[in-house]
């Protein structure tokens, strides 16, 4: 489980990496949110000297992760997944076998460019509420009774009501990484990416403004530009 497709490939192929040590038959699972062109490559290395491979990031917060509970998108082959289900069942409530290897980072950054853009969208509306005297309570009851309720709603939620960030801690700068292997994705397979590429570039310009913030404190950063 690393940061991203770069620390993968140098822990795999790298001097010193898996590779050189790695016994026939071994199995390597990959947590990682990592590019799947990148994933495919170190799945046939990893096949090229006896290994096998999964590629399984996860999704939902560290409060799940705490408590054993998290989702694992799963790629490879189905009969080696049954495998090692009882292993990864040990910290993951749900399995989803995405298909072949690299589609589980592949609905990873699916997930993620979802998740994180509704999250940016969300923002940007309470920092525009916040400026027409719309107060959070008002925001949040009528959006949840709508169109706008949902899993993003209930994570911003209490940063919104009382600047409590425990609803998600993931940071920016996670999320511009993820939001820029999902737009690597779409473009290498041809797809439309306008809507990835705004949210990519409000994620970076937060990120620039508040290197250590949080996602839910976005919409405090989107509100100072006005400010300005």
């Amino acid at each position: 489980m690393l940061t991203g497709s770069p620390q993968v490939e140098a822990v795999i192929t790298g001097a010193g990496g898996v590779l050189q040590g790695m016994k026939p038959g071994t199995i390597v699972i990959d947590c990682s949110t990592a590019v799947p062109a990148s994933t495919q490559r170190m799945a046939q290395a990893v096949e090229a000297v006896g290994g096998r491979f999964l590629d399984t990031p996860m999704t939902r917060t560290p409060k799940e992760a705490a408590e054993g509970r998290l989702n694992l998108l799963v790629g490879g082959d189905a009969a080696l997944l049954e495998e090692c289900r009882p292993l990864l069942s040990c910290f993951a409530e749900n399995v989803t076998h995405a298909g072949p290897v690299g589609a589980g980072h592949s609905m990873k950054l699916l997930h993620n460019f979802v998740s994180l853009g509704f999250i940016t969208l969300l923002s940007e509306a309470a920092a525009c509420a916040a400026h027409h005297g719309v107060a959070p309570d008002v925001f949040i009851d009528v959006l949840g009774k709508g169109g706008g309720g949902g899993a993003a709603l209930e994570r911003v939620r209490p940063y919104l009501m009382s600047r409590d960030v425990s609803g998600l801690r993931f940071s920016v700068a996670n999320a511009c990484k993820d939001l820029g292997y999902y737009n690597t994705m779409a473009t290498e397979a041809g797809s439309d990416t306008a809507v990835a590429a705004a949210v990519q570039a409000t994620l970076d310009r937060a990120n620039r403004e508040a290197p250590q913030a949080l996602m839910p404190e976005l919409s405090d950063i989107m509100a100072k530009h006005r400010q300005r």
